[in-house]
């Protein structure tokens, strides 16, 4: 029961299966909700996020809608799949901060919270990785 308890209560990473698992759990379900339930949603972009966008003072909208749109979409795919984490996490991390102090810096809590969600999310991919169950780690494991 001590074992337990000190397990329970303890903020020592253990490095077990389940943390493989955990961490696997969380980059899959954000990187498919990233990709399925915002990002596929924005391409092609509509006229209504071009102008969002240019309204946002971007110079050419249209490429930085389509680069939002990719960063979520792609960027949530690779991220679920656990290949180019890093980079594909950062794009999104940029994506949402404009999403979060940009598009929504004048609306209440709420409406950012999605984004501020997404982002710290993210956040967490770049300066941690993909984990051992994932594309990148198959690649780069040493034989």
């Amino acid at each position: 029961m001590k074992n337990l308890m000190s397990r329970l209560l303890s903020s020592r990473n253990y490095n077990t299966k389940y943390d493989d698992m955990a961490l696997t759990v969380l980059r899959v379900f954000i990187g498919l909700t990233m990709a399925f339930s915002h990002g596929l949603g924005k391409l092609p972009p509509s006229e209504m996020l071009i102008s969002g966008v240019a309204a946002l003072g971007f110079p050419m909208p249209e490429l930085f809608a389509w680069s939002a749109g990719l960063a979520e979409f792609a960027g949530g795919i690779l991220l679920a799949i656990g290949l180019l984490t890093r980079p594909a996490a950062a794009f999104v991390v940029i994506t949402m901060m404009v999403a979060a102090f940009g598009a929504h810096a004048a609306d209440p809590f709420a409406k950012k919270e999605m984004a501020l969600l997404f982002l710290f999310s993210s956040l967490f991919f770049v300066l941690h990785g993909a984990g051992r169950w994932s594309v990148d780690h198959l690649i780069t494991k040493k034989k």
